[in-house]
């Protein structure tokens, strides 16, 4: 059990990205546009928000700042997001190599505009969110230390944006019709919602979320940007995939990539898990996905137009 207590705060912390990220593929592929982009929006946030904070860090409180910063971090991922919805929808381009064009072209960017500001390609923030103890919270019995101890004020954010798009998705004519426009697209057509508009907004806002995921990551334990996100957004696809296009399988399966992934990057200084190969834990998250789609391919909820121009 202390085991736990000293682990879990780093995976929540690890999910949070993840989360969010995923979440922002989720709008995308249900409105029926691809998005293998999901690397590049998630690294555009990174750069974004880490340039706004150091452009900020000596001119403003703390907490301004941060929220500058994400705010920056998530438009990022939206303009960036615009040109996928631009080839995508617009031009009726292939999605998944838009997709991989936005990876490619958001690194070479984000690490080009990165060396001219500092010259070594690396942006470091002296800001950033401190984790803390939430006082009556963390007392309570097992919950209390691995929920509300050491927690980012982000992980609640990404929390309720989780629960929000719950909402949205799934209880309002907004969620019905952008989810209608990701399985026939014609039939919600024929009822005079406008296909193409509604899939600008669910891309755009799978940047924003994406980007935002970026930003979460600097600010809580990254400290810098360093041209890479780590294949964050690449493993908020498998969770996608891996959750089934839903709200509750998405957050199940970045928590599951989040606990293993943070198992192994800990257990070297854990004496209970160093006598385990750190290659088991990193290897384990992918083979148990694999395994998983092959027994569940044949009951795969992807949107049914899901990659298909209209």
């Amino acid at each position: 059990m202390n085991l736990l207590y000293q682990v879990f705060p780093y995976v929540i912390a690890y999910t949070m990205p993840m989360l969010i990220t995923s979440l922002g593929g989720l709008y995308s592929e249900r409105s029926g546009v691809t998005n293998l982009g999901l690397e590049g929006l998630m690294l555009s946030g990174y750069f974004g928000s880490a340039f706004a904070i150091r452009l900020l860090e000596n001119s403003a409180g703390h907490t301004q700042v941060i929220i500058i910063g994400l705010a920056v971090g998530a438009l990022f991922g939206a303009v960036f997001a615009l040109l996928h919805a631009f080839a995508s929808i617009t031009l009726k381009a292939d999605q998944v190599i838009s997709g991989t064009a936005i990876n490619m072209l958001a690194a070479a960017i984000t690490i080009y505009i990165a060396r001219q500001v500092t010259g070594s390609g690396n942006i470091p923030i002296m800001m950033g969110i401190i984790p803390m103890d939430y006082a009556g919270l963390s007392g309570i019995p097992l919950l209390g230390k691995l929920i509300f101890s050491r927690v980012y004020w982000s992980t609640w954010l990404v929390l309720g944006i989780w629960g929000f798009s719950f909402w949205l998705l799934y209880k309002t004519s907004f969620g019905l019709r952008l989810r209608a426009c990701g399985e026939h697209p014609s039939a919600v057509a024929s009822a005079g919602v406008n296909v193409h508009l509604m899939r600008y907004v669910a891309v755009l806002v799978s940047g924003a979320l994406s980007g935002l995921g970026g930003a979460v990551m600097l600010v809580t334990y990254s400290g810098e940007f360093n041209g890479s996100v780590a294949g964050l957004g690449f493993l908020s696809i498998a969770a996608l995939i891996f959750g089934q296009w839903k709200p509750l399988g998405i957050l199940g399966a970045t928590f599951f990539f989040g606990f293993f992934t943070t198992l192994a990057n800990v257990s070297q200084v854990i004496p209970s898990l160093a006598v385990i190969p750190t290659v088991i834990f990193k290897v384990f998250p992918y083979a148990v996905t694999l395994v998983a789609l092959v027994f569940s391919s044949k009951k795969m909820a992807a949107p049914a137009a899901n990659g298909i121009p209209y």
